[in-house]
Formats: C-alpha cells, sequence, structure tokens
C-alpha cells in the first residue's frame, strides 16, 4: 500500500497517517519521537490514563521494538512496564474484555486513550516463558500426537472459560447481515472466484469475541489479552461476533503450524482435541451441534473469513501468498459444491412432507385406506432430513479433507 495524506487528526506528539491501495485503507496514529524517557512523558501528557500506568516521570529508560501489531515499548523505573501501542485503535471493547476475563488471564493494567480511543494500553512486564504455540509445535514435529492433543485441549479449555465469563458480561443477537456483508466486501476486495453467505445459527449470538487469538496467546492455564491484527486497520469493524470465530481463529493458527512442520500427524485428531476442550467449558449453547453445524455456517465459515484475513493482509503488503490460506480457499469451490449436493435430501425432506401433509388435508376425515400414503410420506421426509443433517460437515475435518 501506498501512503498518502491523511485526514484524519492526531493528538500532539503523534503523526496521523494514511495508506490506500487495492480497494483498501487504512488509518494510523504513529509516535513521533521516542527514544528517551522524556519522549515518553512528552507523549503521554496529553493523553487520557486510565487504570494502573507509571508515573511518566519515573521512567529511567525505555526500548522499542516495532511488531507487525505496532511498537512495543519496555519501560524501566522502580518496576518494568510493557507499552503496547495501538496504531490503528481496537474495537473499543478492549478494557470489557480485559475486564471479563477469567482470574489469572494476562490483561492490560491501564492505558491512555484520546478523545475516547484507546492509543496505548500497558501491562506489567511479563517474565518470558514458553506457550502453547511451542509446546504444540515441538510435539508435532516429533509426532507426539498424544502430548500434542492433551495441549491443545487445554487451549481449547482456556478459551472457553474466558466465553463462559465473556456470556455473563455481554450477549445479543446474532448479526447475520452484517457478517455476511463483511464477507461480500472481503470477497469483492480480493476479487474473490466464489461467493459464501450462510443463514448463520442463532445459537452463535455477539458477545465480547476476542477477534483474534493464537495458541501462543494461552501459556499454562492464563490466556492473554492482545492487541487487534493488521486486518481490523484494513476493514474496521462495524458489528460484534460469536465466540466460534474465536476457536475458529484458534483452529486456523493450528492449520498454520501444522503446514509449516514436517511432521507425519493427521490434522483432524489436532482439530478435534481443541474443539472437545472448548466444548467442555464453553456455554453448552454455544458449542450445541446447531452452533457447529455447518449447513447454516457453523465454524466452517468462520474459518473461511479467518484465510480471506490472512490474504486481505498479504495483500496490503505484498508479502506473497500466506499458507495455509491460500491452499484451504482452493478447496471451498468442492466444499460448497458438496454442501449444495446435500441440499437435494433436504429438498426431498420438504417435498415429502409437503405431500403427506396435502394428502391428509385432500382427505380429511381420513378412513383407514387414506391413512398409510400420507404416514409413509411423513416418515420418509422425516428420515430424509435426519440423513441430512448427518451429512453435514463435521468441524474437525479441514476443507482439504472435506472438499475432494
Amino acid at each position: 500500500m501506498t501512503e498518502v495524506e491523511s485526514d484524519s487528526d492526531a493528538p500532539p506528539g503523534f503523526d496521523a497517517v494514511m495508506f490506500a491501495r487495492f480497494g483498501m485503507v487504512a488509518r494510523m496514529l504513529e509516535p513521533q519521537e521516542l527514544t528517551e524517557p522524556a519522549d515518553w512523558a512528552a507523549l503521554v501528557e496529553n493523553l487520557e490514563p486510565w487504570g494502573e500506568v507509571p508515573e511518566p516521570n519515573s521512567i529511567l529508560s525505555i526500548s522499542v521494538t516495532p511488531t507487525d501489531r505496532g511498537l512495543t515499548v519496555e519501560l524501566s523505573a522502580e518496576s518494568e512496564w510493557s507499552a503496547e501501542f495501538l496504531p490503528w485503535s481496537s474495537d473499543g471493547r478492549l478494557r470489557a474484555r480485559a475486564k471479563s476475563a477469567p482470574e489469572g488471564s494476562r490483561v492490560p493494567s491501564g492505558g491512555y486513550s484520546w478523545e475516547g480511543t484507546d492509543l496505548i494500553v500497558v501491562r506489567p512486564k511479563e517474565t518470558s516463558h514458553g506457550n502453547s504455540a511451542i509446546d504444540v509445535a515441538s510435539a508435532i514435529e516429533v509426532d507426539d500426537m498424544e502430548a500434542a492433543r492433551d495441549e491443545l485441549r487445554k487451549v481449547g479449555e482456556v478459551l472457553g472459560h474466558y466465553h463462559a465469563r465473556a456470556m455473563l458480561a455481554r450477549t445479543t443477537p446474532p448479526d447475520p447481515s452484517r457478517w455476511n456483508a463483511r464477507t461480500e466486501w472481503l470477497e469483492q476486495t480480493l476479487h474473490s472466484t466464489f461467493l459464501w453467505r450462510v443463514k448463520y445459527s442463532k445459537n452463535q449470538p455477539c458477545t465480547l469475541s476476542l477477534g483474534d487469538v493464537r495458541l501462543s496467546d494461552v501459556s499454562d492455564d492464563s490466556l492473554r489479552i492482545g492487541r487487534p491484527r493488521l486486518a481490523d486497520a484494513l476493514r474496521t469493524h462495524t458489528c460484534e461476533f460469536p465466540a466460534m470465530r474465536d476457536l475458529a481463529s484458534l483452529i486456523h493458527d493450528l492449520s498454520r503450524i501444522h503446514h509449516s512442520s514436517t511432521t507425519t500427524l493427521e490434522l483432524t485428531p489436532l482439530r478435534l482435541a481443541l474443539i472437545e476442550g472448548w466444548k467442555s467449558t464453553a456455554p453448552a449453547e454455544w458449542a450445541s451441534d446447531e452452533a457447529f453445524y455447518s449447513h447454516s455456517g457453523g465454524m466452517a465459515i468462520w474459518e473461511y473469513e479467518q484465510c480471506l484475513l490472512d490474504v486481505l493482509e498479504a495483500t496490503s503488503n505484498q508479502s506473497g501468498a500466506p499458507e495455509p490460506a491460500v491452499t484451504t480457499l482452493a478447496y471451498v469451490k468442492a466444499y460448497q459444491k458438496r454442501m449444495f449436493s446435500n441440499r437435494t435430501f433436504g429438498a426431498l425432506s420438504v417435498m415429502a412432507a409437503f405431500f403427506g401433509i396435502v394428502s391428509l388435508y385432500n382427505t380429511f376425515p381420513p378412513s383407514m385406506v387414506d391413512i398409510p400414503i400420507p404416514l409413509a410420506c411423513i416418515a420418509l421426509s422425516y428420515w430424509l432430513h435426519g440423513v441430512y443433517k448427518r451429512m453435514s460437515p463435521p468441524p474437525e475435518r479441514p476443507f482439504t479433507q472435506l472438499g475432494r
């Protein structure tokens, strides 16, 4: 993307920058100078602090590290702090997520905002330790299925615990029209050769979803509430999302790790372990069969979105084809074709029920001679509907298997 003149305001000490290309626009706020402790004090002077933050004039030294989600600044005072810049801000729910997270979660202790927008989050510096991404990758690399599945179940449980708390904090009805509109924008922007619209299950209500969650965000039984990904700058949120989207984000991250390894392990049992772990602690309704029902979107539509977001980010900075997103998307048409073929049984079920009901109506009150045919049609309809539901692709099987 190319930097263009920005039409946005910026607080003192920040520059408003804007990038545009490929039908995308990204607006960001970047600090002008940040090399000395005095620069930090000047930068936050005009921002509104919230929560627990270090006294600006107590900072003795700073160390700046750029990341793909914004600058990270290590602050040294009487204690050590880590400040994370949000160049494209967040969706406005970061503090709510932190407040709703289970005890022991690694959440920001405070931060700084400007005109109601969070620009910096601050947390005590974390001790360097491992995380589930490292543990899962190590187990997969040596083909240790049992160890990998055990770790993935734990990761799923940790995410499910968060969603159990999020349900109590905020739950609103599903928003399928905006979800489908968002998918449509992604497909149009990326000039996709396929379309995917679904009804979505009523068991996927909106909540304080994390938006983007990785295996590296889980360590032991602790979940880290972090910054949004670049895709949130390229397509700002206009709606809330369900918990299923967070699970799909984890599932897709598992696919990244599996793709980059040289393992001989199958991906399906690994995905199943993660899903089972989440189901064991997440709200029962959100983890029900209806919520996972692929003919109504299930987890598949959210995994599809995760792949599109990877491609969106790669397109914005011309970093090459992201894997396994591109390979996964190559199977979408075949996956959709199989789902469409399944609908034949659904249509036959409706037709059989229709004929049964019409037959009963036309012969009402029916005689003993007239009853068998309508009842047989209704029974056939019920059986065909059961077949149709059982043909729904299971969530643990990846696109690359179901699309063949």
